[in-house]
């Protein structure tokens, strides 16, 4: 295996960037690329644009044009993006529904182009396979676009595991609830692809958001390995329940037929003997929750509010307060582009740092943050999790991405 584990990128004073899929997301990473542009002596270019949708593209040529970036090439027709691979870029970014990320990532590496890819990397065991062995084969990175890896709890707490703050990590648990019922039932936007999924499959269907950020603090590719998974789904009802109530009488929205369990709870053991929780809820009426709940055998960390425990500090079986601890375990990046990333970025700033630090890594010729390996594992409990509920919550192996 010629592993691209530790592979840094070549170093470049520019980097010239293209985008397949110019929707919401895209929008989105346009800004934050642009905020890049110009931090910290880093220069970015968007060079070229591809979508479906000329719409999208013009508001995104608008965007480029209004902070003073040269026209990009635009690419509009079905094949559109093809083109754009044709193109003299360092990187491509990729913004398209989840079931076409794979198969643009891998033509885009054989094209001789670094990817970043949107969450999650793949939606099948195959796709994840293919992803690591054309990353190999070309020498280009593929990095997921795992922007929950920046957030400013899941990176303070990296460090504080990582200094063995919390003592000997066992256990950790991770989800990405969140209620999108009225989203998935739009005409538009992700409302015409996403709900799709709901209809045709019963599992995790967006593990990374959680998964990602536990897995860094875990060393998952380093000091350890996922093993076996072990899913288990609930009874559908909430998104026929709510479809009913809100949807007009003769939609044919209404006689769609929903398969996805409302809750669904993956069991991972590591190759250590860690254990985590993982679980996916996009349909029951509650607040948005990650978790992200690093436990060891000194203290806890666990997010949504944000609380710590360590054995010996403060008053037994109570939370410290954290303000003390953040001075000391604030992600440099945090503390010095925080005020940048708050104004400039989505989620709360957490992707302004993401892809300030791609843009970064491209331009000092480092190692980046996540590599392909880090993508399928983190995606592919997806499809897992689907094989182990269709076989009555069976255990089954995690494919070994990085030494096979």
């Amino acid at each position: 295996m010629n592993s691209m584990h530790g592979v840094p990128f070549e170093p470049r004073q520019e980097v010239r960037l293209g985008m397949i899929g110019t929707g919401g997301r895209g929008q989105g990473l346009l800004n934050e690329l642009l905020a890049c542009d110009g931090a910290d002596h880093l220069h970015v270019q968007i060079s070229a644009l591809a979508d479906s949708s000329d719409v999208s593209l013009e508001q995104a040529a608008r965007r480029l044009e209004r902070a003073g970036q040269p026209a990009p090439a635009i690419y509009q027709d079905a094949a559109g993006w093809r083109s754009l691979l044709e193109q003299d870029l360092d990187i491509v970014y990729i913004a398209t529904p989840w079931d076409s990320h794979a198969a643009l990532a891998v033509t885009a590496m054989c094209a001789g182009k670094h990817v970043a890819v949107e969450v999650p990397a793949a939606t099948t065991i195959e796709e994840c396979w293919q992803l690591v062995e054309t990353s190999e084969q070309t020498r280009r990175h593929c990095v997921m676009l795992e922007n929950c890896c920046y957030d400013y709890w899941e990176t303070l707490v990296k460090r504080m595991v990582n200094a063995g703050l919390l003592g000997t990590i066992v256990h950790a648990e991770c989800a990405y609830i969140h209620e999108l019922r009225a989203m998935l039932l739009e005409d538009s936007s992700e409302g015409l692809w996403r709900r799709e999924s709901q209809k045709t499959r019963n599992g995790n269907l967006y593990p990374t958001h959680g998964l990602g950020p536990v897995a860094q603090c875990l060393g998952i590719g380093s000091d350890d390995t996922f093993k076996t998974l072990v899913s288990m789904s609930s009874l559908a009802a909430g998104m026929a329940e709510y479809t009913a109530q809100v949807v007009p009488e003769g939609s044919p929205k209404r006689l769609e037929k929903y398969i996805c369990g409302d809750l669904n709870v993956s069991l991972i053991r590591t190759r250590l003997g860690r254990t985590i929780v993982l679980q996916h809820s996009t349909v029951l009426p509650r607040p948005y929750d990650r978790i992200f709940l690093i436990s060891g055998t000194k203290g806890t960390f666990r997010d949504y509010p944000p609380r710590l425990y360590l054995d010996g500090a403060g008053t037994p079986e109570e939370w410290l307060p954290l303000e003390e601890y953040r001075a000391q375990w604030e992600d440099p990046l945090w503390k010095r582009l925080g005020e940048l990333a708050r104004q400039r970025g989505g989620h709360g700033g957490m992707d302004f740092i993401m892809n300030y630090r791609l843009m970064q890594t491209l331009h000092e010729g480092l190692v980046p943050d996540s590599d392909v390996y880090d993508a399928a594992d983190w995606s592919v409990p997806g499809p897992l999790s689907e094989l182990s509920v269709a076989g009555g919550s069976q255990p089954l192996a995690f494919p070994d991405f990085r030494w096979s």
